[in-house]
């Protein structure tokens, strides 16, 4: 059995623990994930069906992404850190960032999605496989 993944929000009032190794780990571009990141894409560790435990009380809030998927988005009431992702019609799918993680380092992409609305100056690594939206599971 691999170490699980651990992390939280920044003042550490959300805290989780993820048993398993991530499905894949994405950079995403699509218009939702650079708007909760502030940025070009966001990045995420997926995981299926793996074991997670919870600490302390998430706010919520629902959007729907580029494909039509409904995205509920965990963060910190208190300092506002995005912390996690699920998605109310696959419930087995739990999703991190990586800047959450008590140890980054263990982030490596394998894959870009939805470079249709990818932006020229968000350079990400031109090794990675690139896909104009969501690759098929």
């Amino acid at each position: 059995m691999s170490e699980s993944y651990t992390g939280g929000c920044a003042c550490g009032a959300i805290r989780y623990d993820v048993s398993g190794e991530p499905a894949v780990m994405v950079e995403c571009q699509c218009r939702q994930c650079q708007r909760d990141s502030g940025t070009g894409h966001q990045s995420h560790l997926t995981f299926v069906a793996a074991e997670v435990k919870l600490h302390g009380a998430a706010s919520h809030w629902q959007t729907v992404g580029d494909g039509g998927t409904v995205k509920r988005r965990g963060f910190c009431p208190t300092c506002g850190s995005s912390v996690y992702l699920t998605f109310p019609d696959m419930p087995e799918v739990f999703i991190v960032t990586p800047a959450s993680l008590d140890d980054p380092s263990r982030y490596s992409p394998q894959l870009v999605s939805w470079t249709t609305a990818g932006h020229a100056w968000d350079y990400l690594d031109p090794a990675l496989p690139k896909f104009d939206k969501m690759p098929a599971r």
